[in-house]
């Protein structure tokens, strides 16, 4: 059987308010690390529901996305667990609602909010090589209306195999 090589699809949030944006501490295979709200596409469900659901696990907001800022593409290699993996992200920005008194995805840390220039200042605590690109992107005005993306019935249909 030939190897078949997956990307690994992951959605990403950003949420400013007051020139800040929502970030998470978190703690990793590679110490304590800073991300937006971010994490896979599970089965099942579209790209925005997958942002919807990861900021509600990773922050206790609710999400409204608006708009796609960009899809992007980065490998990791981590030489402590010997694992090489390209990720597939696709990152939304939209609004932050109400915040719920809900337990935080395991291994959140905490929320924070931190300006672009905070951010820029600790790049060696970024989970994500593409956090500060994210920002910068989205500062500049990228957007693609969330009419580009479209998730076809089969997604839905026929249940886990």
């Amino acid at each position: 059987m030939p190897h078949i090589w997956k990307p690994s699809v992951t959605v990403a949030a950003i949420i400013e308010r007051d020139g800040k944006f929502l970030l998470i501490e978190e703690e990793t295979s590679e110490g304590v690390r800073l991300n937006q709200p971010a994490g896979h596409l599970d089965p099942l469900e579209t790209l925005a529901q997958a942002v919807v659901r990861e900021v509600l696990e990773e922050t206790a907001y609710d999400f409204t996305p608006q708009a796609l800022v960009g899809v992007y593409m980065s490998r990791y290699t981590s030489t402590r667990r010997g694992t090489d993996v390209t990720y597939l992200r696709f990152t939304f920005c939209g609004e932050a609602g109400a915040e719920h008194d809900l337990p935080l995805d395991d291994g959140i840390i905490r929320t924070l909010w931190m300006t672009r220039d905070e951010m820029a200042a600790c790049q060696e605590r970024h989970r994500s090589p593409l956090m500060l690109q994210c920002v910068d992107d989205y500062l500049g005005g990228r957007r693609m209306p969330l009419e580009m993306l479209h998730t076809h019935a089969s997604v839905f249909e026929g249940g886990l195999t």
